[in-house]
C-alpha cells in the first residue's frame, strides 16, 4: 500500500484531507504544531514524514522489541559485527553480545517487518563464517518508542 507524502518539509499539497486546508506558511510555524498535525492526521488514517523523524518508524507500523541468542559457532567469526551491520541496515536499533557459554545474544527493536527480517537472518544467515545451529527469540513485546539510538556491541 503506497502511503501519501505528507513532508512538512516539501512544498507540493498532501494528498491526503487535510488538500484545501494547507496554506503557505513559516516554516517555524509548521515545525512547531507537527505533533499537533501527527495527532490530527493520524486520526484521519493518514501519516506523516515529519522532518528528522525515520521514514521506516514513520510508515513501519507497530514497534517491537525482542531478545535473542543464536547458537553454533558464533564466536570468534565476526558475527556481532555482521549483526550489528545487518540491523544498522534494516534500521533497527538494539545490542549485541558474546556470551560466557558460547552463543551471542542481544535484543533488536524496531517496526514489526524489519525485526522480522532480522529473526529470519540471525537465525539462517549469520556471519560468512558462522554456522547456526539454532536461534531463540524470547520477550516478545510490543513498545511505544524505541529503548536505544543504535545499534551496539556490548563486550
Amino acid at each position: 500500500m503506497m502511503l501519501p507524502d505528507l513532508s512538512l518539509a516539501n512544498a507540493g499539497a498532501p494528498t491526503c484531507a487535510l488538500e484545501s486546508f494547507r496554506r503557505r506558511i513559516p516554516v517555524s510555524a509548521r515545525l512547531a504544531g507537527v505533533g499537533l498535525l501527527v495527532a490530527f492526521l493520524s486520526t484521519l488514517g493518514c501519516f506523516v514524514r515529519a522532518p528528522g523523524l525515520n521514514v521506516s518508524m514513520a510508515e513501519g507500523g507497530t514497534l517491537i522489541s525482542v531478545d535473542y541468542e543464536i547458537f553454533g559457532k558464533v564466536q570468534g567469526v565476526f558475527f556481532r559485527k555482521y549483526t550489528q551491520t545487518e540491523g544498522k541496515k534494516l534500521g533497527l536499533v538494539g545490542w549485541v553480545q558474546n556470551t560466557d557459554e558460547g552463543t551471542v545474544q542481544g535484543q533488536v527493536q524496531g517496526p514489526i517487518s524489519k525485526v522480522r527480517h532480522m529473526q529470519e537472518w540471525l537465525e539462517t544467515k549469520g556471519s560468512p563464517k558462522s554456522h547456526i545451529d539454532r536461534a531463540s527469540f524470547s520477550n516478545e513485546k510490543v513498545i511505544l518508542k524505541l529503548d536505544y539510538s543504535d545499534f551496539q556491541i556490548v563486550k
